[in-house]
């Protein structure tokens, strides 16, 4: 079953099921069946689909008054929520603008540097002693452990390049291209090298291309947070 299936996507008896669980609460094979008006063994098949493709799992609990027999229950995991509408990205946004216009610009800039200072203090004990294309490789999960939609190229003219395939971000970083100074700052920090956006999401290239200044040399140790330099006018927005 391919996980970029949605809830008007899928079969209709797994797409009842999840919409069961999300407002029923955790249920056992019998009284699902009942509420689809399917056969326990048919209830069961499906069930065992949507636990292999990560959106339930089971919970065994006791029968009260006989502890000899676990009674098996079903509920959404964090997969299985993510099926539902979720408005992260307004949040985010929301946030980032009660900040620059409640408390100001520098506020908002504290904030975004404290978070960048955050992931980089992260990242160094692993990077520690590594050269700069060791570090740049490890950097190829700067976004998602084994990210498969990162890559790096070292070149033929020796300027190393992160390149960004998909972003976790995508839809707050085109409204609020603020954020994206949090990810050059710390790679600045963390390769000890200038660091220079070269293509954006934002500008429609479809794709984020890190360019690795090896004739820039930084101090990480006094790297300090920036805006990257198209935000610079106006930070928020």
């Amino acid at each position: 079953m391919s996980n970029n299936l949605t809830l008007e996507t899928m079969n209709e008896a797994r797409s009842s099921i999840l919409l069961i669980l999300k407002t029923g609460g955790p249920l056992g094979i019998g009284e699902l069946s009942r509420r689809l008006g399917i056969s326990y063994e048919g209830a069961r098949q499906h069930l065992q689909q949507l636990q292999t493709a990560g959106w339930i799992a089971r919970r065994r609990e006791q029968y009260s008054g006989n502890p000899g027999r676990p009674r098996s229950s079903y509920h959404l995991t964090s997969a299985g929520e993510h099926l539902f509408p979720k408005e992260y990205d307004e949040l985010a946004i929301a946030l980032i603008d009660a900040i620059a216009e409640t408390l100001g610009p520098k506020a908002l800039r504290g904030l975004l540097a404290e978070v960048a200072r955050g992931k980089a203090e992260r990242w160094e004990p692993t990077l520690r002693n590594l050269s700069l294309e060791e570090r740049l490789e490890a950097l190829r999960g700067i976004y998602a452990q084994d990210d498969p939609h990162c890559r790096i190229e070292l070149g033929d003219e020796a300027v190393p390049r992160l390149i960004a395939m998909n972003c976790p971000y995508l839809e707050v970083a085109r409204r609020r291209p603020a954020l994206c100074s949090v990810t050059v700052s710390v790679l600045r920090r963390l390769l000890g090298h200038e660091v220079v956006r070269t293509e954006s999401f934002q500008a429609g290239n479809g794709r984020c291309v890190f360019e690795v200044c090896r004739d820039r040399a930084l101090n990480p140790e006094r790297t300090v947070f920036e805006w990257e330099k198209p935000s610079i006018e106006s930070p928020a927005r």
